[in-house]
């Protein structure tokens, strides 16, 4: 295969690509294709390319790859944002506000794609400094570090206004409402809220503020308040209730809440009074006294899990559903068996010491090692101790 110039007198000559090929014993020449309107560049690439040169630069030596960030995620969490409307939610009208707004989703995504504190989300924008496509997608490259708390201050005059917008998409007149507490500690001291406080952190050497949280059904969130640290978790309620009932503006309401939550107290002074329904769980002393009182019995549970009693004099008005869960109940057993075995192999060994050194073991010395070890697991109701004088036994009761 060649490129053949023909002169055509006083025309441009013809321009055509043609192969030879052998016919007997003549060689022949056919033509493929006349590409004499072509550029010129353009034939002269054509004709390097036949003979077998290479005409283009190898792409790796075309681009020069100086930085590539991560985009996938970014860009999956923030479909995920504008796909539950959380992203229209989100948003100002002044441009100052347009930017604090941009700002609030960018900290969101990256709470998602990687938590961490303020100052590290504001060097996770920085071009000089970025992992990710954050700062390039929301256009916030040359942000400034107030600007990320200024944005957080724009967003707290902004919760009533997203609140009320998810309590009219998410819960109804006749709403079930889902409500919970925790605590979170702090390790600065210039937080106004944070005290010290009942620590489910486990912390209770650093001060923590509360919040309480309110969820649709379906667990989706819809509204969060923030307390002081030493606030027991009854005393948030009252003010749940008023904004279920005054800026939700929610015709009937049936909260949900843990037992340590919905008290008896609370029923009476907050629930009963706004014309609220609970659900909650009783304690169980209070389960132990329907049980005394006949109102529980083990044999409502020999054909169903699930029995509906009544005490009037307890509860009046209120239906009392209660439940047996054999899998709860058999892992319970296997706890207790655990922890019985354990206590019992250690007070093995106190009394094998006490056999082994009677005179040393006094009552006293004997107790103060027994209490430990029956204190630690809480299984003194299980046993029956003989402590004397140089001798220690027990059994299990």
């Amino acid at each position: 295969m060649f490129i053949e110039r023909v002169p055509n007198r006083t025309s441009p000559p013809a321009i055509l690509i043609r192969e030879s090929y052998r016919e007997g014993k003549s060689v022949k020449k056919r033509t493929l294709a006349n590409i004499s309107k072509l550029p010129g560049q353009m034939i002269a690439a054509i004709d390097k390319l036949i003979k077998g040169a290479e005409i283009a630069t190898p792409i790796a030596d075309t681009f020069e790859i100086r930085r590539s960030l991560p985009h996938g995620h970014v860009s999956a969490v923030l479909g995920t944002m504008r796909k539950c409307g959380l992203d229209a939610l989100i948003k100002g009208r002044t441009q100052e506000e347009k930017r604090s707004a941009a700002i609030v989703r960018a900290l969101i995504v990256n709470r998602v794609i990687a938590p961490g504190s303020k100052l590290a989300f504001w060097r996770a924008l920085q071009p000089e400094t970025a992992s990710t496509s954050l700062g390039k997608t929301f256009e916030l490259e040359d942000v400034a570090e107030r600007e990320v708390y200024a944005a957080l201050d724009w967003l707290l005059a902004q919760q009533p206004r997203i609140e009320t917008a998810l309590a009219k998409k998410h819960l109804e007149g006749g709403a079930l409402v889902l409500y919970d507490v925790s605590s979170s500690y702090f390790e600065g001291r210039c937080c106004e809220l944070a005290e010290r406080g009942y620590s489910r952190d486990h912390r209770p050497d650093r001060p923590q503020i509360v919040y309480g949280l309110l969820c649709a059904a379906d667990g989706t969130p819809v509204a969060i308040e923030v307390f002081e640290g030493n606030t027991a978790d009854p005393a948030t309620l009252s003010a749940q209730i008023q904004k279920l009932k005054t800026r939700f503006k929610l015709a009937h309401v049936v909260l949900v809440g843990d037992r340590g939550m919905i008290t008896s107290a609370r029923i009476t002074e907050d629930l009963k009074p706004a014309g609220l329904d609970w659900i909650s769980c009783l304690r169980a002393p209070q389960i132990q006294d329907l049980v005394a009182g006949g109102q529980l019995q083990p044999s409502l549970f020999d054909e169903r899990d699930l029995a509906e009693i009544t005490a009037p004099d307890e509860y009046p008005g209120e239906r009392l559903i209660a439940c047996r869960n054999p899998l709860l109940a058999d892992e319970r057993t296997r706890k207790r068996n655990a922890l019985l075995d354990k206590t019992e192999s250690n007070l093995k060994r106190i009394v094998e010491g006490v056999r082994r050194a009677p005179k040393k073991n006094t009552a006293a010395v004997i107790g103060l090692k027994v209490g430990t070890v029956i204190d630690k697991q809480k299984m003194r109701k299980h046993f029956v101790l003989d402590i004397r004088d140089g001798h220690f036994s027990f059994r299990r009761d």
